[in-house]
């Protein structure tokens, strides 16, 4: 990950979210890579950036989608959250 990408959006970021569905979709060689990062809990929030803020991205070449969601509840709910969006982020991806 570009350091001044980090620098620029911060780690929670759809910028990041989107650069790391690009990477590791092409480092694995595969037609679909996710991109997840958030803030799960319970600390690390702040006042631009609550805790249960996650960015997920899918990338499928040339079209790649980004969200932002404020999930509510602690960290295990944050990540199955995160992790129940990303499979049907991929899942409308795949129906297209």
């Amino acid at each position: 990950m570009p350091e001044e990408l980090i620098a620029q959006h911060g780690a929670v970021s759809e910028a990041v979210a989107l650069a790391m569905a690009l990477g590791i979709r092409q480092r694995a060689g595969v037609n679909v890579g996710v991109g997840i990062t958030g803030i799960a809990g319970p600390g690390g929030g702040s006042e631009a950036k609550p805790v249960g803020t996650v960015c997920i991205a899918v990338d499928a070449g040339a079209d790649a989608k980004v969200r932002t969601f404020r999930f509510p509840g602690g960290r295990e709910m944050v990540k199955a959250m995160s992790a129940n969006w990303a499979i049907d982020m991929v899942r409308r991806q795949l129906i297209k």
